[in-house]
This record gives structure tokens, C-alpha cells and sequence, in this order.
């Protein structure tokens, strides 16, 4: 398997490939072009010339194509989500979620092309005053590993629904699954209007942020990178939409099930072996249910069954790559120093069958307190730090205490359950559930975790922006008196 770069409706090959290594197994599964800073510069001017006619497109004209390939991603469903499960590590089943809700995306926003509306304001009656969303032009998107297609599509879809032009970037690591379907939206588009590159962050990532006839750019991944990508477009007067990283606490009251609750901060914290930007990686729970609550965690932890996301035996996949998983093994090291205590994991499975494979046990600190770098800095990874608490209050305050600010989770029996939610300030707050993405629901957290919201129809104004138009009824007369 060998993709290379869609650049104006057409094949580029490079010089140089990179190769796409299983994180379970280190076997290769294919290779994609190496884009350089000019090819990407090519792409943007393919964009940019797509954009004169596609921007003034009719609302079923953008509709149409984005049904199909939705119709194109759910025909070959169970093959994408097989690659996408080997590129990155994660279950089968969590890939399959995945490419299902990526077609529900596409088809939610070829629903709202006909539904971006403007306004109009109260004017004197010899005036009429009237605005019009309109697309910003070329957008650049820059495509995380952990949920290549779920985040991409997101503000890929809404992108090209609001009448804008695509220029979007594949992830390094995982990138095969984008191209896959980047191939789909490049048929079914007119030439220029979408094109798919992959290569080094330094290249391609540089030069659409870097480039002055980019027009929005949506960028999803660490608040480092993100920080870099924010710099080079503030040069240039760009808008940028970024998702960064999180710290996402999980509040479990004393009124909540305890089992419920469990199961759901496991998940929230084990699925995707924690590779998620709304990981629940600090449990933060009442002392009067807190052993319950911990042991039961525990113990489904201990219950997790590693391996290669394609075995349906497995509960947890491997880790992306190798550096990701000694950053993961610093960091238990860094809290044990910590003070904190190991209840369970932190260290690669002794099994010689996953050797090859980057793999890490579940694993769940206890003891731990807010100011802990194990509680503050985002270890992108299976690890849940326990913070035990006396109130109402004190949950919700250590849980603001953060610099990350992306979603929250609670977990209460109380008809308060919304008084407390609206007390925490994060981008999303999940009630008795783990933080879940859905087409029609906006996405983007606060403080360092993100600036502006994608996905639903927050995601058509995350991709236009607004012109007034004032029409005089009457005659001029001395206007300067």
C-alpha cells in the first residue's frame, strides 16, 4: 500500500517515503509520500484557484459530493477500520466506531449546506441592513494520529459545506486511513477544491501555517505544536480553530453508583489505551465512596487484556510508538519520586507474544495531590492518577485547577448534577457518562486546551465569517453635516 500526495485532482509521487510501521507488531503496512514545503505551496495555490468558482458554489453542489463519500467510506467500512485499527494500535471495535461516526459527519454536513443562514438588524426605514455567512477561502488542516478520521473529517466536512477549499495535512504517524478516504473526496470534488498531503510536520505542517494565501487554519494536537502553529499564522493575520491537549478530571460524588461510575472512568481513561485528548486521567472522588469506587477500577484494569487492536480478544491496544511509550514510563517514574502510590501496572506486559509490540499495562496512582506533575501535565497515555476529596466544593475546585480545560466528567445521583456542571469550566462536561462526540455537538475546550469550537453547526461558523451589506433607500444628501 503506497499513497502519494492529491495535489489539484491528481497523483504526486516524491522522492522520499515514509514508511507506516503496526504499532502492535513493528510489521510494515505500506508507505506515503514525503511532501516538501513547495508541494505543499503547490497545494495551496491548487486550493486557492478552486476557491474563485467553489466559494459561490449552490448549496447542493457541495451536498452532493459530500454524500458520496460518506456512501464511499461506509461501503468499504469494514476495510478502513481494519487499516485504521493496524496503523494505530486502537480495538477494532473503537476503529469501527470511529469510521461509522466519520460517515455520520459527512452526512450531517451535507445536511447543513443549505442552512447556513445570515441575519437582519433593525435599520431607520430609509436603510436596509442585512449579513451573509461567507467562507474564509483556503483552509489548512493538520490532522492528529490518535483519531485520524473522526477529528480530520470534522472540520474537514464543515470546511468544504460552508463553500471553502481544503489543503489538509495526514498524520505522520498513522496516515494511511486518511489518504484512503482523502482519495474519495478528491474524486468526488472538483479538481483543487480538496487536496491531501502527508510528510514531516516540519515541511508540510510549517508551510500551511507559514503561508499567507491560507485563508483559516484548524489544527488538533499538542499545545506545543499548537503554540508553533498559532505564532507563524498570527504573522499573517490568519484565524486559527485549535483542539489541545487535556487534562480531563472525572468528579465521582458520594451519591453516585459506584459501579456505574467505575466502568465508566475505566473506559474514559483505558479505551484508545488512553490516547485521547479527553482521557479521564484524574479521578478525583469523595472519601466515602472512594474504596469502593477504586477497587472496582482496579480490578478491571487487572482484567484488561492486551494485544494487536485486530484480535477480538483484545481490550487494549498498543501504544502509537516507541518514544510515546518511554514518555509514558518517565512519567510513572515521575510519580512514584512523587510520592504517589502504584496500585496497579506501570510497566510493559511481561509477555513475550507482545515484545514486539509498544504496549503498557493499565495503570492507577494513588495518593496523589493536584500539584503533582502526574495531575498537571498531560501523559497521553493509560494512566489514572487518584485524588481523594472531602466535598462538593473541594471536587470542583481542584478540578478547575488546571491549566487544561478540554472536558470533565461527574458522577452524582443529585438533581444538582447541572448547578455542578455549569460550575466547571471546561469545553465539555459529560454527567454520568465518559466525554462523547457527536455530529450535531460542538467540540473545543478552554484555557490552554483550545481556542473556538468544531463540529456541529458551531463548526459553520468555526469556517466563515460574517459580511454586512447596507442598502440606502433614499437620497444622499449632505452626508458630512
Amino acid at each position: 500500500m503506497d499513497y502519494g500526495l492529491l495535489i489539484d485532482g491528481a497523483a504526486v509521487d516524491t522522492e522520499e517515503h515514509l514508511s507506516v510501521d503496526a504499532p502492535a507488531t513493528g510489521d510494515v503496512l505500506g508507505t506515503v509520500a514525503s511532501g516538501t514545503a513547495a508541494q505543499t505551496a503547490d497545494a495551496i495555490e491548487a486550493a486557492r484557484r478552486a476557491a474563485r468558482e467553489w466559494r459561490y458554489s449552490d448549496p447542493s453542489e457541495r451536498s452532493a459530493p459530500l454524500t458520496a463519500v460518506a456512501d464511499r467510506i461506509e461501503d468499504e467500512a469494514d476495510e478502513i477500520a481494519e487499516l485504521l485499527s493496524r496503523e494505530t494500535g486502537k480495538c477494532l471495535a473503537t476503529a469501527e466506531g470511529e469510521v461509522a461516526e466519520t460517515v455520520a459527519q459527512f452526512r450531517f454536513y451535507a445536511g447543513v449546506t443549505d442552512k447556513v443562514r445570515g441575519d437582519t438588524v433593525p435599520t431607520p426605514s430609509n436603510r436596509f441592513n442585512y449579513t451573509k455567512r461567507v467562507p474564509y477561502g483556503v483552509t489548512a488542516h493538520i490532522v492528529p494520529w490518535n483519531y485520524p478520521l473522526l477529528l480530520g473529517s470534522r472540520s474537514i466536512a464543515a470546511a468544504l459545506a460552508t463553500g471553502n477549499t481544503v489543503v489538509a495535512k495526514a498524520p505522520s504517524q498513522a496516515p494511511l486511513t486518511t489518504m484512503w478516504y482523502g482519495e474519495f473526496l478528491v474524486e468526488e470534488f472538483p479538481d483543487g477544491v480538496v487536496n491531501l498531503l502527508s510528510g514531516p510536520g516540519s515541511e508540510v505542517g510549517g508551510e500551511l501555517s507559514d503561508n499567507a494565501n491560507v485563508d483559516a487554519i484548524s489544527f488538533t494536537g499538542s499545545t506545543m505544536v499548537g503554540q508553533h502553529v498559532l505564532e507563524s499564522a498570527a504573522k499573517h493575520i490568519i484565524p486559527v480553530d485549535v483542539e489541545l491537549g487535556g487534562k480531563a478530571p472525572a468528579i465521582v460524588l458520594p451519591d453516585a453508583d459506584p459501579k456505574n461510575a467505575a466502568v465508566g472512568v475505566a473506559t474514559g481513561i483505558f479505551s484508545n489505551t488512553g490516547q485521547n485528548c479527553v482521557a479521564q486521567s484524574r479521578l478525583i472522588v469523595h472519601e466515602d465512596i472512594k474504596e469502593e469506587v477504586v477497587d472496582e477500577i482496579v480490578a478491571q484494569a487487572e482484567a484488561i487484556t492486551l494485544g494487536p487492536g485486530t484480535d477480538p480478544e483484545t481490550d487494549m491496544g498498543a501504544v502509537i510508538s516507541e518514544d510515546a511509550l518511554e514518555d509514558m514510563l518517565n512519567y510513572i517514574e515521575v510519580g512514584k519520586k512523587e510520592g504517589a502510590t502504584l496500585l496497579t501496572g506501570g510497566k510493559r506486559p511481561d509477555d513475550p507474544e507482545l515484545a514486539d509490540g509498544n504496549f503498557l499495562e493499565p495503570t492507577v496512582f494513588d495518593d496523589v495531590t493536584n500539584d503533582m506533575r502526574i495531575a498537571q501535565e498531560e501523559i497521553f497515555g493509560p494512566v489514572l492518577s487518584v485524588i481523594t476529596v472531602s466535598s462538593v466544593e473541594e471536587a470542583i475546585e481542584l478540578a478547575n485547577d488546571s491549566n487544561f480545560a478540554l472536558a470533565a466528567s461527574l458522577w452524582t445521583g443529585s438533581l444538582d448534577a447541572t448547578r455542578y456542571a455549569d460550575r466547571l469550566d471546561h469545553g465539555l462536561v459529560a454527567v454520568n457518562t465518559f466525554p462523547v462526540s457527536m455530529p450535531q455537538s460542538p467540540w473545543g475546550g478552554n484555557k490552554r486546551s483550545g481556542i473556538g469550537r468544531e463540529g456541529g453547526l458551531e463548526g459553520v461558523e468555526a469556517f466563515t465569517t460574517v459580511n454586512s451589506v447596507v442598502v440606502e433607500h433614499g437620497d444622499m444628501g449632505a452626508g458630512y453635516r
